[in-house]
């Protein structure tokens, strides 16, 4: 927990009350340790995404890596599903991991119980119908193992979610570090801001279509990054 009340506000920019606020409301992930709260560093990340803020490398203490993170290159490992049944998130986890091509390393169920672990800790619905389903920490360590599968569930099941819709398309991440991972989620909540791509998903569309749009939204976010560093 290495994160206060102070370094929040300034994180934030808002006040002591306002956070307070939030703590009361449950409306920010915290623990309270010797009656003190205390924050998650990259919980608080992903909350400022999943809400919307604005992604600044400042907030997110992101920095060029010898890696960068490619979207469309971990999509392409990863895969596009549709019509993934289920009547639960449970079920359809269960019913993807059965079909998805996993690292020999990792169990199908151990990969199971560590999703629905991050998601009884703070659900990672994002609005839109989308939600961004990831252990809550990393479960490789090889970046050529990494991923981002595209789910798309037979039918939207209810689920918590910012903005009360039901639940029909899964980015399932598996990362291989907490920067990267601040790096997946930081590009894939870019790129679900867009309407078009929004629309692809809703229509569930061609897989090509989808990873076109993809790349194009990447290549916008590389400009935007290289902008940001002139």
């Amino acid at each position: 927990m290495n994160l206060k009340i102070k370094e929040i506000c300034e994180l934030l920019n808002v006040s002591e009350k306002t956070v307070y606020r939030w703590i009361q409301a449950n409306k920010i992930p915290f623990y309270k340790i010797n009656s003190q709260y205390r924050f998650n560093k990259a919980e608080i990340n992903e909350w400022i995404l999943k809400n919307n803020m604005p992604v600044t490398e400042q907030i997110l203490d992101l920095k060029t890596t010898e890696n960068p993170v490619s979207i469309y290159n971990l999509i392409c490992q990863g895969g596009i599903y549709y019509n993934i049944q289920g009547i639960t998130l449970m079920e359809v986890f269960r019913n993807f991991i059965s079909i998805m091509n996993l690292p020999e390393e990792i169990n199908p169920q151990n990969l199971l119980s560590t999703l629905m672990e991050r998601e009884e800790l703070m659900p990672t619905s994002m609005g839109n119908g989308i939600a961004f389903p990831h252990p809550r920490s990393p479960i490789i360590t090889d970046l050529k193992q990494e991923s981002i599968s595209v789910v798309f569930i037979d039918k939207p099941i209810n689920y918590f979610s910012v903005d009360e819709s039901s639940l029909h398309t899964l980015f399932i991440i598996l990362s291989a570090n907490p920067k990267r991972h601040l790096e997946i989620l930081s590009k894939l909540s870019f790129t679900c801001q867009d309407s078009l791509f929004l629309k692809l998903l809703q229509d569930r569309s061609d897989k090509n279509l989808i990873l076109d749009c993809i790349q194009n939204k990447e290549n916008e976010w590389n400009k935007r990054r290289r902008g940001n560093l002139v």
